[in-house]
């Protein structure tokens, strides 16, 4: 009987007071295991895996349930369990699906739609995920090539051992055979570096993975290289572009640039043509321009550090890494799939990934901002699955996610899927069961998905009316910091003693823990009964992280003097070395802000403090002051109406994000001068500075 189920089933008789959690996974549910009789011992109920946890009828939560339909052969064994509740857990649980039903009047099979749930508790669409700015916008970027469009390359037959294609271009026919590890280069000379990996009677298997069925087509154009340098070259100089907007503004957010390439080796190769084309226009294009008239000084430094080695500010993975021995590249598979936390560092320039296909890797990151796929994929897909990857709002330097501005997702494919944008948009409103765009363009937020070419909705101002309110907007738009005013470090110490302290009960210790079991004879058969003692059963604390790291670490986000915690956390007499790991900074941070806002009025002074006469710009106001003549409408709302706006209001179009809104928008209120709303992300509360 396997370890984990024998554990889960047999947890009850010594641990009444908790939830037992088994995680399993297809792959064992469907295994021969879970049906497999085995030898029973002294400590064993049951033989059948199946039917021990039968007998315990457990609750059962399925992640990602449309990958489990109720027709195949993981659901069926997931029955076999008996449990006495399933809750099917999923965002992208299907809405419906068409079942043959027969018709109980005509005796006659037809096809009806049947909601594939149960006691349905919440459904987010695609459409709310975008209209409440719960996700990223999406802006695709589409290399057009004319005359591209005119040829084609069709997959008609295989003898097993030979492939024909026909190629068609301007209107003229040839078949070619092609036989395996062939380049295709023999049917278009755009296809070099391509060849045939595998084959049998009906299905091809190109070598960047690509799986080729007879009547499935390509376009020989998408595998040009002077066409992949026009992509990598756009995709860097934007992701250039967005980094330099994100890393000098004051709470700074890291953006990641995902590519999908075919030819693993044009990377991996030190000589590679994508390595080496990527290289140069990282240095030479971006980064030494930038650097010529930078005058940020972080952003100044990133730079430097990414020109001092330009090989760590990209990295891959493959699944042919894996089998392969390479301490560089292992470092780098780690990070990109384990550790986002080092991905988003600061101090880390990484900032393009390289990657294969888009769907098979099941690799996401919030701070995805850009998705450029080198090669068409040659296959339908969900584009909804495709952009899925850097939807995710993303997150800031200190790991909270960012909620209060409009982000997009910027989507690079190649002339043979022309037709993205639209595919996204219907599947959007499909999904949704929304009505199309065309139909009602102001039932849907369609500024959230639009091609490069669509201009950014911009709405205007009302200018004359800007000197009513102009001392408050210049009063509200200072540069102050909140601070909090000590006597001297030593009073200072003293309070983060005492939150220390009262910390404590919220610290949880990270270890192992022990059981102790002991076999008995009662009424002539033998049981095992557990052993309460409370030194087993402590918890054993196992650290992860050295203090000196823990210390750092606690300094950087309190922004605390590294000493003053020491002796703050030695003289609050709790073992720390039992709670040194990346949870306590958490519950530390979290707790810190509220414990010297609630202390503020007793134990020290607080006070705001202009930091700078620097006012201007503004999302209202340029660099001198003078009032813009328009503004971008998603700073003002994500949907419109093309109602009247009041006489008193600020901007002379209709954009909000509630119905209220709305309503007092379009109500005249003649006590009223003039009134506006505040434009999204004008101005935030970031900064705090301890006075001694």
């Amino acid at each position: 009987m396997p370890l984990a189920i024998d554990s889960f089933v047999n947890a009850e008789s010594y641990e009444k007071n908790s939830i037992q959690v088994m995680v399993i996974n297809a792959g064992m549910i469907n295994s021969e295991t879970m049906q497999k009789s085995f030898d029973k011992t002294l400590l064993n109920k049951y033989t059948v895996p199946f039917e021990a946890l039968e007998a315990i009828k457990p609750f059962v939560i399925i992640d990602e349930p449309h990958k489990f339909a109720k027709a195949n052969k993981t659901w069926e064994n997931i029955l076999k369990m008996k449990p006495q509740f399933i809750l099917r857990y999923g965002a992208t649980f299907p809405q419906k699906e068409l079942k043959v039903k027969k018709n109980p009047l005509t005796q006659k099979e037809e096809k009806r739609e049947v909601k594939d749930y149960q006691n349905l508790i919440y459904t987010l669409t695609a459409l709310d995920a975008f209209n409440n700015n719960l996700v990223k916008g999406v802006i695709v970027h589409i290399t057009e090539f004319e005359s591209g469009k005119n040829a084609i390359v069709k997959f008609t037959n295989s003898d097993g051992k030979e492939a024909t294609f026909e190629l068609i271009e301007n209107g003229k026919k040839r078949s070619v055979q092609v036989s395996k590890k062939e380049s295709l280069e023999k049917i278009h000379s755009q296809m070099d570096n391509l060849f045939i990996e595998k084959l049998n009677k009906t299905t091809v298997i190109l070598s960047n993975g690509l799986e080729m069925k007879k009547g499935d087509k390509i376009n020989p154009y998408a595998y040009a290289q002077t066409l992949q340098e026009i992509m990598l070259t756009k995709a860097i100089k934007e992701h250039f572009k967005i980094e330099k907007e994100l890393l000098t503004q004051e709470v700074k957010i890291k953006p990641i640039t995902l590519f999908f390439i075919d030819n693993i080796d044009e990377y991996r190769e030190k000589d590679g043509y994508i390595r080496k084309t990527i290289e140069r226009l990282i240095e030479e294009a971006e980064i030494k321009n930038l650097l010529e008239f930078q005058k940020d000084g972080f952003y100044s430094e990133y730079l430097k550090k990414s020109l001092d080695d330009i090989s760590i500010t990209h990295a891959g993975y493959f699944l042919k890494d894996n089998l392969q021995k390479d301490e560089v590249i292992e470092k780098e598979i780690n990070e990109i799939l384990h550790d986002k936390q080092a991905m988003l560092s600061l101090d880390n320039p990484r900032r393009f990934i390289f990657s294969k296909w888009t769907l098979r890797e099941g690799w996401d990151n919030p701070n995805v901002f850009q998705i450029c796929k080198l090669r068409s994929s040659g296959s339908e897909i969900s584009k909804l699955q495709e952009v899925g990857r850097g939807l995710r709002l993303p997150v800031n330097e200190y790991g909270n996610r960012v909620k209060d501005k409009q982000f997009y997702l910027n989507y690079f494919v190649d002339f043979t899927e022309n037709d993205f944008i639209d595919n996204l948009v219907n599947e959007i409103n499909e999904k949704s069961n929304a009505i199309s765009i065309d139909d009602n363009p102001e039932k849907i937020g369609s500024n959230k998905v639009r091609k490069l070419t669509d201009k950014r909705k911009r709405v205007k101002v009302r200018t004359q009316k800007y000197r009513e309110l102009k001392e408050l907007w210049e009063k509200l738009n200072e540069k102050v910091i909140l601070e909090y005013k000590f006597e001297n470090e030593k009073e200072f110490k003293t309070l983060l003693i005492k939150f220390f302290k009262e910390q404590k009960d919220n610290f949880n210790i990270e270890g192992v823990k022990g059981r102790k079991s002991k076999i008995n004879i009662e009424d002539n058969r033998a049981v095992s009964r557990e052993e309460i003692s409370i030194l087993d059963n402590r918890v054993i604390p196992i650290s992860t992280m050295r203090y000196s790291d823990f210390i750092k670490e606690l300094a950087k986000v309190l922004n605390i003097n590294l000493k003053t915690i020491h002796q703050a956390l030695v003289e609050s007499e709790i073992e720390i070395n039992h709670y040194l790991d990346p949870t306590t900074i958490r519950v530390i941070r979290e707790n810190f802000n509220n414990f010297l806002m609630y202390n503020a009025i007793d134990d020290f002074a607080i006070e705001y403090k202009k930091v700078s006469n620097s006012i201007h710009p503004t999302k209202l106001t340029n660099r001198d002051g003078k009032v813009r003549n328009e503004i971008s409408a998603s700073d003002i709302g994500v949907l419109y109406s093309n109602e009247k706006v009041a006489t008193s209001y600020f901007f002379d179009e209709l954009f909000y994000d509630s119905e209220l809104e709305k309503e007092n928008i379009t109500q005249e209120i003649n006590e009223v001068v003039v009134f506006t709303k505040i434009p999204k992300n004008s101005m935030k509360m970031e900064k705090r500075e301890f006075i001694l």
